[in-house]
């Protein structure tokens, strides 16, 4: 698991992690039996289950805010395959890869692939695929050559 998400659960939820130390420690001077021991560990076990529902909840608000400004940059490129298509410069490499690159967009991809690689401003947005708007782009650039 990732150490952010486990820093993250402390900053969070330091005040129950610090009651739960508390009421460990107090269990293990105050008690002397069996039971402290069976005590400790129903603590220890109860604050294991929570942090799991906690670390997962983060982990998946992180994702969920992850996708969503991915999602926000592939609005905002494909505005941008419209509106730089007229400044968009091809560069083809020895191999048949090429490149399209715009002020805001880069585009790298094979003649008779499906994908392209994307980035916008300098931030990946992985592969996409071949559709009419990144064509017309790639059509644009060739034409300016």
């Amino acid at each position: 698991m990732n150490t952010e998400v486990w820093f993250e659960f402390a900053r969070q939820n330091w005040l129950i992690l610090l009651i739960a130390l508390v009421a460990v420690l107090l269990v293990i001077n105050i008690i002397k039996t069996m039971l402290k021991w069976a005590i400790a560990i129903v603590i220890v076990v109860a604050l294991v289950v929570y942090s799991g529902v906690s670390l997962g909840q983060i982990q998946d608000t992180a994702a969920g805010v992850k996708d969503e400004a991915v999602a926000k940059l592939q609005g905002e490129a494909l505005k941008m395959l419209k509106s730089e298509a007229s400044e968009a410069v091809f560069q083809k490499a020895a191999d048949g890869s090429f490149t399209v690159e715009t002020p805001s967009l880069k585009l790298e991809g094979r003649p008779n692939a499906a994908v392209v690689k994307v980035a916008y401003r300098g931030v990946p947005l992985g592969e996409w695929e071949r559709g009419e708007q990144v064509n017309a782009l790639i059509r644009a650039a060739q034409s300016r050559k």
